[in-house]
């Protein structure tokens, strides 16, 4: 959980700290913060992967997340995925929203075409 730009800064730099994740090839985030006056503060970044880090922000829309940052740290293995990267960073991200019960997965609802979040 996050709720100001400077946590985000700080779990980046402890992440990086980290020699393993500041190896990756790219590390993606992507955050919306909740703030006073209800408005939301979102934001996200590449890391050198064009695309990667607004289709994980546009995820966090979709499933109404605020005050989480997700990073996303891929390692390349030589192979060449193409578009397919994008399937398997959203899938990363999804499942570790899920996992901290920030959306539900709901077969149910995957069968009908929406997702419901967590209230």
């Amino acid at each position: 959980m996050v709720t100001t730009t400077s946590q985000v800064s700080l779990v980046m730099r402890t992440l990086l700290s980290n020699k393993k994740i500041s190896a990756a090839t790219h590390n993606i985030q992507a955050y919306r913060i909740r703030l006073g006056n209800d408005s939301i503060c979102e934001d996200c970044d590449d890391d050198g992967e064009a695309q990667a880090g607004s289709r994980v922000l546009h995820l966090l829309n979709i499933v109404g997340a605020v005050n989480v940052l997700v990073v996303v740290s891929r390692w390349y293995g030589g192979i060449l995925l193409g578009p397919d990267r994008f399937k398997h960073i959203n899938n990363c991200a999804r499942n570790i929203l899920e996992k901290h019960n920030i959306i539900q997965h709901n077969k149910e609802s995957v069968k009908k075409g929406t997702r419901h979040k967590k209230n």
